[in-house]
């Protein structure tokens, strides 16, 4: 409701700017406050300027200046250095010891990549919830972490050495490649350190976790020994995804990361029975795979139709498919097919057909196995495609399922590059880039129905960025399918913030868990810690002791636990006595991740009460990619090895785009440095734009436009505000420790913000402890709203009064109360810009105040000073105040007009406290309760066709003219109190509800009426001759205040006041020119000339020339 007000102030006292300018040079901060994109500058008495002459030799300021310049970057850099010299941080954690733990994980970040935008959101959310928790008085654990293994890491420093690909890695040397990967991946550590700083991030970065970490890695051995113990950790022969480039499988998390829409050719194989003049039509995404097609599968339950093609070829497909493959062969003379025999999909299991390449035939002979004939599986369907699949059981799960089940010839005719093989007419193509080779030859064979093109989403490596393929290979995998009941029950223990993400997205995941896939044929990672023999024997280390136990070598003990160095380390086999050696696969480093929570500690081998202690985490919270990355790693790990979920609250973040919506990226051009727009807005206005622009789960729109307007509605009105107080309380050398806030002899307005300020700190303190950010930004928006464009622009007058009256305590009190409140209850949120008002309100002027805001505890609800109906009855006032205010713009009457009568209508009559306010906002002399303002309008009806004429037919004529002749009032309170209108048309009974009627309002002449629900003011706008020469009097002086700033006179400056060229305007001034003469601080209003500064004015349609002169003081 305030916020429809802003639109209303006015410009008041500009003859002061200059006055404020020069006590801001003098030592004093010029006060302006901005109000809808107007500014207003507070008006001093004369009192008060005097005192401020009196006072400026030798004055000592109780508080810090506050310079109201809106740019806070540099004040952020001032408050940050503060926090560190004075380890504010660290004090938060040790002055919480007592308190009970809330703990926080955070997820790590790759220390060689760079932080964007997206970071800022995720470090803003990260932050604050602690700070909350921590000012809530509990101890809030909080160690920084970095993500050290992985491709991202290879990547670099291959590009970096000028390698490309595994080969080259093992030509140039892997001991010296894992000390490149050792050292790169600190490449942008202090941009990160720096950055978190900028942010306002809060997290213990001088011990931080490192996944690399001999220790770290110890504890991960430790929890791989106690899933392989389970029988959870195997090795199998699998379709998994895999990354040619990168030369190693993938998780099938990592692959839910990578997707692209794509545009690619598809292929309709025709396929040749043996011994027969027939084929089959059979579909691929993948032409690459055909050379290695070894079968065509079915599904067996569906029908499938022989037809006479109109091609000339007689086919076999789908029946469901039969127009969408074959209909684009229909001629005028002739139709696309004629069905000769229909089948069910199990009648053609095992018919053959020949090889679609040579290659694969002679493959399966050499193999001994039969090959080339139909399958049948139900996984097959009929949504695309022909019906009929090929089957190539080394590049596809579901192949690869139908071959085991028919004991196929296994064909595999691509390398370990993603390169097809010698076997193939294709050797050394890429598989992609034999695609449209495959789609020649096969044309040129007539083997190829056709090729459309297909739009599919595809998977890619999340790290490199190649195309993956689906390849059988040895892969060492966690038996996640085993645990799925207990992945699914640990789920529903967390609280997922939206709860739709954990039971949706997160939930479905789970009920579809695959085996983790967690070997990585590379390098720099966690070693796998099996250890096997060419016996078949293999062993699982779960530490250095274990190690050194096994193997007896003394290294063992010391040696740092990566390739190549623990692969030296071998074991002699108990079963054959053979030498054993650890197999070169690494894990997934998402495994590091998700080991976080022990491994950090480095648990079980020490710190085992400080684990324990920590965990599960209270709080996580990171981007909706992690719903397959760190959440499920973390989760995965957590039910494999302690059977709970590792986390109890998850905030799951939206991604960061730019103004339209689009993904941010630098080839678009799109894409925001983020240490530019925090050197730009600042680390508070970026954060708060993240809390209040919308769910923190949904996408958010990042652009400078809206990070600007959101400062501008709440910290810029929050500082003018804390401006303000400093301002006037050092003009009075108002200290608040020397004073007692007596609740008892507040007015009612102070009471008011009191229970406003407790209202906000109880909304907004349990909508932080349930995570509402949102809620909670909105309702601290909307309190320091009222606090600046209502309490302090109703109360301004108080703070100018001489001497220190109750009163003016009261108001000093009340509002530094709400100041220093507010800035508490906003702490966690725009943490830099509350310790500065907290350290000049509070820490200026109490040495034994806690040292940051950040060390206070959270503000707590006084709920007797919580008044509802106060409440209530000031919204109602502002309703009333919004509606004047539209009768105005109505009836095209400017505000400084006086108007004699306001008639209001509301659920309840209002004391002269509120009416006097009512009366001083909308400038009317009058302000009267009324229980009806229907008189004031007039209503017409007229029926509905569309609806009364179904109805009522032949009487509509009737209904019509009863209509044109009713009581428009009465008919008007009827239908609101029974919800019908009831008429007697020639003896019938007519029944007309609102939708039955046209309703035309019309008011009064001389009267404007505003209605919202149940409320409504009517302005009397006639005005009197007395009226009209008061609202001339207000705008003349208006104009001689904006011809004093103009001219550049100071406050004090005594003036003569010219006009002429109006006898009108003269007659007006002449009779008023006292009141005019103190309101400018005129000594004489000269008529009839114009001197000194002048201007034209056009004040109310009358022209007139007005003059300004400063009155010269004798020395």
């Amino acid at each position: 409701m305030i916020s429809k007000l802003r639109r209303f102030s006015c410009v008041k006292g500009n003859a002061y700017v200059s006055m404020l300018k020069r006590w801001f040079a003098n030592g004093f901060t010029a006060f302006v406050l901005f109000q809808g994109g107007s500014l207003f500058y507070c008006i001093l008495s004369l009192c008060v300027t005097d005192r401020l002459l009196q006072n400026q030799k030798g004055l000592i300021f109780v508080y810090k200046k506050v310079d109201t310049n809106l740019n806070f970057v540099q004040r952020e850099k001032e408050v940050e250095k503060f926090w560190d010299d004075n380890n504010i941080f660290e004090k938060s954690i040790d002055s919480r010891k007592k308190g009970e733990s809330y703990v926080f994980y955070d997820g790590p970040p790759t220390a060689n990549g760079k932080p964007h935008i997206g970071h800022v959101l995720t470090r803003a959310i990260k932050d604050m919830i602690p700070r909350y928790r921590a000012m809530k008085g509990y101890q809030v654990p909080r160690k920084a972490g970095w993500d050290t293994h992985g491709l991202p890491v290879e990547l670099e420093v291959e590009k970096m050495l000028g390698l490309d690909g595994k080969e080259q890695i093992e030509e140039y040397g892997l001991e010296p490649f894992i000390k490149k990967c050792k050292e790169s991946v600190w490449k942008y550590k202090g941009m990160w350190e720096d950055f978190s700083g900028t942010v306002g991030f809060w997290a213990d970065m001088e011990h931080p976790y490192v996944t690399y970490d001999n220790n770290f890695i110890e504890s991960e051995w430790w929890a791989l020994k106690q899933i392989y113990e389970k029988g959870l950790l195997y090795k199998g022969f699998k379709i998994v995804p895999y990354c040619p480039r990168c030369g190693t499988p993938l998780s099938s998390h990592e692959v839910a990361q990578g997707y692209k829409t794509v545009k690619e050719r598809s292929a309709i194989v025709r396929f040749k029975l043996v011994d027969k003049d027939e084929y089959f039509l059979a579909w691929t995404t993948t032409p690459w795979t055909l050379p290695s097609n070894v079968a065509l599968c079915v599904n067996p339950d569906e029908t499938y139709c022989k037809v006479e093609a109109a091609d000339g070829y007689t086919y076999i497909l789908a029946e469901a498919l039969l127009d969408t493959v074959l209909g684009k062969l229909a001629t005028e003379d002739k139709p696309a097919y004629k069905v000769l025999e229909t089948y069910k999909g199990k009648d053609l299991e095992y018919i053959e057909y020949e090889p679609l390449y040579e290659c694969a035939g002679e493959s399966a002979k050499k193999q001994g196995k039969k090959g080339h004939f139909v399958t049948c599986d139900s996984y097959v369907t009929m949504s695309d495609g022909t019906g009929i699949v090929h089957i190539a059981p080394a590049f596809g799960e579901d192949d690869s399922k139908v071959g085991k089940k028919y004991d196929l010839p296994f064909v595999q005719f691509v390398d370990g590059k993603g390169d097809m093989t010698a076997e193939t007419p294709y050797a050394g193509m890429f598989v992609k880039d034999a695609d449209p080779e495959v789609l020649k030859d096969l044309d040129k064979s007539g083997k190829l129905f056709a090729a459309p093109k297909f739009e599919h989403d595809y998977p890619h490596c999340w790290r490199c960025g190649s195309p993956l393929i689906y390849y059988a290979r040895d892969t060492w995998f966690i038996k996640m399918t085993d645990v799925k009941d207990r992945l699914i029950a640990n789920n529903d223990t967390i609280n997922w913030i939206p709860e739709s993400i954990g039971k949706g997205r997160f939930g479905d995941w789970l009920e579809n868990v695959q085996d983790w896939g967690i070997s990585r044929n590379r390098y720099w990672g966690t070693p796998l810690n099996i250890w096997q023999c060419e016996c078949g024997h293999m062993e699982s280390v779960g530490s250095r002791q274990d190690l050194y136990e096994k193997s007896g070598d003394e290294r063992a003990k010391t040696i740092e636990l990566h390739r190549p160095y623990i692969d030296d380390i071998t074991m002699k086999c108990p079963d054959c006595g053979k030498t054993m050696h650890r197999v070169p696969e690494v894990i997934d480093c998402w495994f590091d991740s998700g080991a976080m929570p022990f491994a950090q500690h480095h648990y079980p081998f020490e710190n085992k009460d400080l684990f324990e202690q920590q965990f599960p985490a209270d709080f996580i919270s990171e981007a909706v990619d992690q719903t397959r990355g760190w959440f499920y790693s973390l989760l995965a790990e957590s039910t494999l090895l302690f059977n709970k979920a590792p986390y109890k609250n998850v905030i799951v973040l939206g991604h960061v785009q730019d103004e339209n919506g689009q993904k941010m990226s630098k080839s678009k051009g799109n894409a925001v440095d983020p240490f530019d727009a925090l050197n730009k807005y600042g680390a508070d206005a970026i954060r708060w734009y993240f809390y209040i622009n919308s769910a923190p789960w949904l996408p958010n729109r990042f652009h400078g436009k809206a990070v600007v307007e959101g400062q501008r509605k709440f910290m810029s009105t929050l500082w003018n505000t804390y401006a303000f107080f400093v301002l006037y309380a050092n003009i009075d050398n108002f200290d608040a420790t020397k004073y007692t806030l007596d609740y008892d002899k507040l007015p009612v307005m102070d009471k008011w913000l009191l229970s406003k300020l407790n209202t906000m700190v109880k909304t907004v303190d349990e909508d932080l402890g349930s995570y509402k950010i949102p809620e909670a930004a909105r309702a601290l928006q909307e309190f320091v709203d009222d606090m600046s464009n209502w309490y302090v622009r109703r109360s301004r007058e108080r703070f100018w009064a001489k001497g220190m009256e109750q009163d003016k305590i009261n108001a000093y009190m009340t509002l530094y109360t709400a100041l220093v409140t507010v800035a508490k209850a906003a702490a966690p949120m725009i943490p830099f810009m509350t310790e500065d008002i907290y350290q000049n309100l509070v820490r200026s002027i109490d040495a034994n105040a806690p040292e940051s805001i950040h060390l206070c505890d959270y503000p707590k609800v006084n709920e007797a000073w919580i008044d509802k109906d106060l409440e209530a009855n000031m919204e109602e006032l502002l309703e009333i105040v919004v509606l004047g205010r539209a009768c105005r713009n109505t009836a095209n009457i400017k505000n400084r007009q006086p108007i004699g009568t306001m008639y209001v209508k509301a659920e309840k009559k209002m004391d002269k406290f509120y009416t006097d306010i009512i009366a001083d906002e909308l400038n009317v002399k009058e302000v009267k309760f009324a229980d009806d303002v229907e008189s004031f309008i007039s209503y017409s009806f007229k029926p509905q066709l569309r609806t009364v004429g179904p109805k009522y037919g032949k009487l509509l004529n009737g209904i019509r003219t009863a209509l044109s002749e009713i009581d428009g009032t009465a008919a008007m309170k009827e239908l609101r109190d029974n919800g019908a209108l009831v008429l007697d048309i020639d003896g019938n009974k007519v029944e007309l509800a609102e939708e039955d009627l046209l309703i035309e309002t019309a008011q009064t002449e001389g009267y404007v009426t505003e209605t919202d629900g149940e409320t409504s003011v009517v302005l009397d706008t006639n005005l009197t001759p007395e009226l009209i020469q008061e609202g001339f009097v207000r705008e003349i002086i208006s104009k001689v205040q904006t011809m004093r700033k103009e001219a550049g006179f100071e406050v004090m400056d005594k003036i003569i006041v010219y006009a002429k060229d109006n006898d009108k305007i003269m007659d007006i001034m002449k009779a008023n020119q006292d009141e005019i003469k103190r309101e400018v601080l005129a000594e004489n209003i000269i008529l009839g000339e114009a001197e000194g500064y002048t201007k034209e004015w056009n004040i109310n349609k009358e022209a007139v020339t007005l003059g300004v002169s400063k009155v010269q003081e004798e020395n």
